[in-house]
């Protein structure tokens, strides 16, 4: 036998020893950097047969047990699918503790090393409420008119008196639970004890294909999202415990958008809570986000003063383009041209490092602005829409959030309701706050998960001192 030969099975040999000797069975832990940094620990069991079984924890984003479709070990190399949320980890043992390899999920890509651990992950969030509660909390279910959609959520208030104020709580975008849960937070069940035990009745929805809500997702737009709340309204005006003359809608982002949308489609609206309020046209809310984003992350002023035109320009060709093939043709001749003006340093910077790696990021942008939500969003004026309203309105937004900032938006706002037939209003910028109402540091998208208040107390009194005074006394 030739010496290379000898070579060749030692090597296959020693993959398979290796393979063998690592103990899979356990829990491996890594932090993904997808602009946030979000820990993922991927729990893996073996049965009598040697076969593997997983589930994976996201804790940042108070995500455990997502089950595992899949698990392969051939040689040194891990293979994990999870078709649920359409996510796959390919990798490779360089030791018995450490996979190296990268995870993707859908057209994202990302570096992740995975370290076998017995650290226990958890999340301090100590303003998550727990019972027993002091009023009624109840699971409820109801369809709206034509039975296209069932909806699942949480209706609490006072356990004696009544009727009483009622709000429904409105999510942002993406889909959320009834708690918009977020890296572990979970906001809206926060809201929701507070108002209840000042004397308001609190009506909180999983989003479609959520929990326990049904419905289109992929076609769906923020006006589709809108009649889901009056399905809400429906439902609330036929329970004892509703006041119907004292109604009112409580969003957060997008869901004060959706709130607007409703309110100026209604006279039945008695009172708005807009919490970090679109008060702009969707394209140019997103080009503003997008530099206060960089800004945040520590993306240099020059790249991104570079990005911001040709971001805006990616957002009209996918949304005046029907066909997606030849937007994105549009998109990458934009980018060549783009490119002569940018240089190496300041794409690189933005991850733009080559061509290939370009044209699957342009690609990601053209696809994200051609999803019918998307396009809706950056068409829809919110300023428009807050014109036509006649509630009670309280806008409040953190001053420091780079999501929707504040002095652009709660300038139209307030524009907008001078214009409007409200009567009542009140704008609130708050110190030191970011997007989900958190005092913050870096206040970062990043930095959402690593803090433990979940919304700041100071928010929450402005809020319940605002309804009390404008809608409980009334």
């Amino acid at each position: 036998m030739k010496k290379t030969t000898i070579s060749f099975l030692l090597a296959i040999l020693s993959i398979a020893s290796f393979s063998q000797a690592v103990k899979v069975e356990g829990d491996w832990l890594g932090t993904l950097d997808v602009g946030v940094k979000l820990r993922l620990v991927l729990h893996v069991k073996s049965d009598s047969t040697g076969s593997y079984s997983a589930t994976l924890d996201s804790p940042d984003q108070g995500a455990k047990g997502i089950p595992v479709s899949s698990i392969n070990i051939t040689g040194d190399s891990l293979h994990v699918e999870l078709k649920m949320i359409n996510g796959k980890y390919e990798g490779a043992f360089t030791n018995d503790t450490t996979v190296t390899g990268s995870w993707s999920q859908g057209l994202a890509l990302a570096a992740l090393t995975l370290k076998k651990t017995k650290e226990v992950i958890t999340i301090n969030r100590p303003q998550t409420p727990k019972p027993p509660f002091s009023y009624s909390s109840n699971e409820v279910e109801y369809s709206n008119a034509d039975n296209s959609v069932h909806f699942g959520g949480t209706f609490t208030y006072p356990s004696s008196g009544g009727p009483f104020p009622t709000a429904i709580l409105i999510t942002g975008s993406g889909q959320q639970d009834r708690d918009q849960t977020i890296f572990g937070h979970k906001p809206f069940a926060v809201i929701a004890d507070y108002l209840t035990q000042r004397g308001f009745a609190v009506l909180r929805v999983d989003d479609r294909g959520t929990g326990k809500t049904t419905g289109e997702v992929m076609k769906a737009t923020s006006f589709d999202f809108a009649k889901d709340v009056e399905a809400a309204l429906a439902f609330l005006k036929k329970q004892p415990q509703t006041d119907t003359g004292r109604l009112g809608l409580i969003g957060h982002s997008e869901g004060a958008l959706i709130a607007a949308l409703v309110a100026s489609r209604r006279k039945d609206i008695n009172f708005m809570v807009l919490m970090a309020a679109p008060g702009v046209k969707g394209d140019d809310l997103l080009v503003d986000q997008a530099g206060a984003v960089f800004k945040a992350e520590g993306i240099s002023p020059t790249t991104t003063n570079l990005y911001k035109p040709f971001y805006s320009q990616m957002m009209t060709i996918s949304v005046t383009e029907k066909d997606t093939a030849v937007a994105f043709k549009k998109a990458w001749t934009a980018y060549t041209k783009w490119k002569l003006l940018a240089p190496g340093l300041n794409r690189n910077e933005l991850g733009f490092t080559d061509d290939v790696t370009a044209a699957k990021m342009i690609q990601g942008l053209v696809h994200s602005f051609s999803v019918p939500w998307m396009k809706y969003f950056i068409q829809t004026d919110a300023a428009k829409l807050l014109e036509k309203t006649s509630a009670k309105v309280l806008a409040m937004n953190g001053e420091k959030d780079v999501q929707v900032l504040a002095k652009p938006n709660l300038a139209g706002i307030i524009v907008a309701l001078q214009k409007s037939k409200s009567k009542v209003y009140d704008i609130k910028m708050l110190q030191n706050l970011n997007h989900l109402f958190q005092r913050c540091v870096k206040c970062s998208v990043s930095e959402y998960g690593q803090l433990e208040e979940t919304i700041n107390p100071e928010a929450l009194i402005v809020l319940g001192n605002w309804l009390q005074k404008n809608v409980s006394s009334k």
